[in-house]
């Protein structure tokens, strides 16, 4: 298998020396270079990192690099595979995931259930509820076959996050083709102007929920893998955040 797992990174980092793994500058088009290559070649979104984070590596790499399985992850945070105490140790090699992949097709990360809040409201809380409502009338309007998948995962309290996959080339193809179709139509019409730099990243929050609806309409062979993050997640931090969102009905996190 020629399988290629792309790492999203905006700095010099301690990469994995598995030679599956492919790091990538992210944005590379807005900032110095790094010493990995960068997502500025070829056919490129690179200059639009602010606004769509890691898609413009997923970009990239869907246009330019010739893979039987494709991948993304990130610089800190990897699919598992047999659990060490030491986190490096704990990442997914290239002998597990060929293995995996014998079987399965996709390669998800498991999901984040917010148990009080629904996929809808919490995004909501965190972000700006007109991304939900644009990118709805998106997909009725150019994939209607979708709605009904996106209105249920809407209603679910857990889901896949990080924008974390591996596919098979042609299931990438599909997937990519999709995202990337309405993500351009959504950006023509959302005025993002008096967003903040966090809520800017609007694109890349709106195709974590894209995943999703692309998943549960298509209903791939899945495999779940655990998450593990090289650095610390400030649990303590986020949970409080989430819960202040909660009270104050969203109004922190907003547009300034």
């Amino acid at each position: 298998m020629n399988i290629k797992v792309l790492i999203a990174t905006h700095k010099k980092y301690d990469m994995p020396s598995d030679p599956v793994y492919y790091p990538v500058q992210a944005g590379r088009e807005l900032h110095d270079a790094l010493e990995y290559p960068g997502d500025n070649t070829g056919d490129h979104i690179s200059g639009k990192n602010k606004n769509f984070c890691e898609l413009t590596c997923l970009y990239w790499a869907w246009k330019n690099l010739e893979a039987d399985y494709l991948g993304l992850v990130h610089y800190r945070r990897h699919f598992a595979g047999k659990f060490s105490f030491q986190k490096r140790n704990r990442i997914l090699t290239g002998e597990q995931l060929s293995a995996l992949l014998e079987k399965y097709p996709v390669i998800m990360p498991e999901k984040r259930n917010y148990f009080i809040e629904s996929n809808y409201s919490q995004y909501v809380h965190a972000h700006n509820e007109q991304d939900l409502t644009v990118t709805r009338s998106v997909i009725e309007e150019k994939y209607p076959d979708y709605l009904a998948a996106w209105d249920r995962i809407m209603k679910r309290t857990d889901g896949y996050r990080f924008n974390m996959c591996i596919m098979r080339r042609d299931l990438m193809d599909a997937y990519c083709t999709w995202l990337f179709d309405i993500l351009f139509e959504v950006e023509k019409r959302l005025d993002i102007s008096n967003y903040s730099a966090y809520d800017a990243r609007v694109f890349g929050f709106i195709s974590e929920r894209l995943l999703d609806v692309w998943v549960e309409k298509n209903q791939p062979p899945v495999k779940v893998l655990p998450v593990v993050n090289l650095e610390s997640q400030h649990w303590g931090k986020k949970i409080w955040n989430f819960l202040l969102r909660k009270l104050s009905g969203g109004k922190l996190g907003k547009t300034k």
